[in-house]
């Protein structure tokens, strides 16, 4: 698939996994890779880009024989900008879909 597809998109759907519930990054890199073939490391900037426009937040958590993992959560303008991108997206791709029709 075309990187710039992937590119263009790629918070949006990172902004959705976390509408769920909050997660730590690994497992986000995860659930991505299950459906969009992405390089490994693509998500941690992307992260810190949300985070640092303040769509996410993060806190530690201690997991069970292990080290705390730092975990992803969205804040009421990550919740806002989600709903807003998802329209404008959902608008833009059935733009595109009719225009491929013929």
């Amino acid at each position: 698939m075309n990187a710039q597809y992937k590119k263009g998109v790629l918070e949006l759907c990172v902004l959705s996994l976390l509408k769920k519930h909050d997660r730590y990054g690994y497992e986000i890199s995860e659930s991505l890779s299950a459906h969009i073939d992405i390089a490994d490391g693509t998500v941690y900037p992307i992260l810190r880009k949300l985070r640092d426009d303040g769509l996410l937040t993060t806190y530690l958590q201690e997991e069970s024989g292990g080290p705390p993992r730092k975990y992803y959560s969205l804040t009421k303008l990550g919740r806002e900008t989600f709903e807003k991108d998802r329209a404008e997206y959902i608008s833009f791709a059935n733009v595109v879909s009719a225009l491929l029709e013929d």
